[in-house]
């Protein structure tokens, strides 16, 4: 049986990056973001089959990997009830997580969502599914710092793939810039990725921020707690 590798992020985390360096690889097949794509339309496309549930979406990733590894990607601004009333769904999948510095991410989510409300944010819903893969699986997942990914790509890169057992593939850190079909329903969220040819650290300022404004202030109280809880277990 090939593996499943479920890649789970709060928005803003640099995972389409990620997603897109595993697309460079040629070795795995990536669905982007099913579970998403699954709340916001009711129902998902995976491979042969179409998933109208959070369980059903699971169960097909892994028929998919009978034709070769998986790698999934998928962001936490939803909980996705289904998993934890039914966590069998996460059994038998090599859960990591990707956390990166609230400050960043929450003036980022805003200027592209000015509406965002608090749990949106994700890193409360990351945190949940991070210790429900834990407790189902009886292993503790990887986490990936996106901070220090960002410094020293290689290096991270290698870690994860000896974790999750795939070869690293060195040459995949680095690729076209290109707006990817899988990305186009949620095309505007994806921008920065797709001018991208690398892992690459932002240099974008945002007017509205965590140190100038009560309410994204609020968002990073609520969420670094569990920010901090998630990075202490970073490879």
């Amino acid at each position: 049986m090939n593996p499943v590798i479920a890649l789970w992020a709060h928005p803003r985390s640099i995972s389409t990056a990620f997603g897109r360096m595993m697309m460079e690889r040629g070795d795995v097949t990536v669905v982007h973001e099913p579970l998403v794509t699954l709340v916001d339309y009711g129902s998902v496309p995976i491979g042969e089959q179409v998933a109208d549930s959070a369980p059903a979406a699971m169960a097909a990733l892994r028929e998919l990997a009978a034709q070769r590894p998986v790698f999934v990607k998928d962001t936490t601004e939803y909980r996705y009830q289904g998993l934890f009333d039914e966590p069998s769904a996460m059994r038998d999948i090599v859960h990591t997580f990707i956390v990166r510095e609230p400050k960043q991410t929450i003036a980022s989510h805003v200027h592209l969502l000015p509406d965002v409300t608090v749990d949106k944010i994700g890193y409360g819903h990351l945190w949940d599914l991070f210790e429900l893969a834990w407790q189902v699986n009886r292993v503790r997942p990887v986490v990936v710092d996106a901070d220090r990914l960002l410094a020293d790509p290689d290096t991270m890169v290698r870690k994860y793939c000896a974790a999750v057992g795939l070869p690293h593939i060195p040459e995949a850190l680095h690729w076209a810039p290109e707006a990817r079909p899988e990305w186009e329903r949620t095309a505007r969220w994806h921008v920065d990725a797709a001018r991208s040819s690398g892992f690459e650290a932002s240099t974008k300022e945002y007017a509205v921020t965590v140190d100038n404004d009560e309410r994204l202030r609020a968002f990073y109280d609520h969420h670094l707690p569990y920010y901090k809880k998630l990075i202490r277990h970073a490879i």
